[in-house]
């Protein structure tokens, strides 16, 4: 009788707080970037951890794991794959082309490298969202149009969820941006946050079977 007042009570406050019910704690790894861990930021305010503390807060039972390395490429992220991403995870925010694009390498490359690492993990039942970049201007038009596509056309061809822009809301915005104009500050990070939420929880009712 306990435990049917435990577990109701616990619905209940899902259902107050929007967040479905979940049996255990869910695990997503944050893979990516200098983006992803924080350039020049404490632990707490990087980008897993505002994330964490978001979702807790609406009372989602979630574990964000910071996998991200500053100055990453697609293909260096490809090389540390299997022991960054450790048996038990439930699923994979994949955040990595922004230097292969400001080192103005081969988007066909890097849509390559991306695509294996979706397969990868889907080839291990783990769920991915992949978290767009968009290239700048200053490269070019061509460069930039087959840049731009590889996050829609990945999304399309393994049939992952897509966030198009990671930066959105915060690119060219030097409140929001540390001095060196590329990555976010702590407000930057927040605003980040806000704006994937939406998608992550999509993926954590996913996991849950009401997605």
């Amino acid at each position: 009788m306990q435990r049917f007042v435990i577990a109701a009570a616990l619905m209940i406050a899902a259902a107050m707080t929007g967040a479905p019910a979940a049996a255990r704690t869910l695990r997503i790894v944050a893979f990516g970037d200098s983006l992803t861990a924080g350039f020049q930021l404490p632990a707490d305010a990087a980008f897993p951890a505002v994330l964490e503390k978001a979702l807790k807060a609406k009372g989602y039972d979630v574990e964000i794991v910071n996998a991200g390395v500053s100055g990453e490429t697609a293909a260096n992220g490809l090389a540390r794959l299997d022991w960054s991403v450790p048996e038990g995870t439930d699923a994979v925010i994949v955040e990595l082309g922004a230097n292969d694009m400001l080192r103005g390498l081969d988007p066909a490359m890097t849509r390559k490298v991306l695509g294996e690492i979706i397969a990868r993990l889907q080839a291990r039942k783990i769920k991915v969202l992949l978290a767009g970049m968009l290239a700048t201007p200053s490269l070019g038009a061509d460069y930039v149009s087959r840049f731009n596509a590889i996050y829609p056309s990945l999304g399309q061809q393994y049939g992952v969820p897509v966030y198009p822009f990671f930066l959105d809301g915060i690119a060219g915005d030097p409140k929001l941006n540390l001095t060196d104009g590329l990555h976010p500050n702590r407000a930057g990070v927040e605003v980040i946050v806000a704006h994937i939420e939406p998608a992550v929880e999509a993926l954590l009712r996913q996991l849950n079977g009401l997605g």
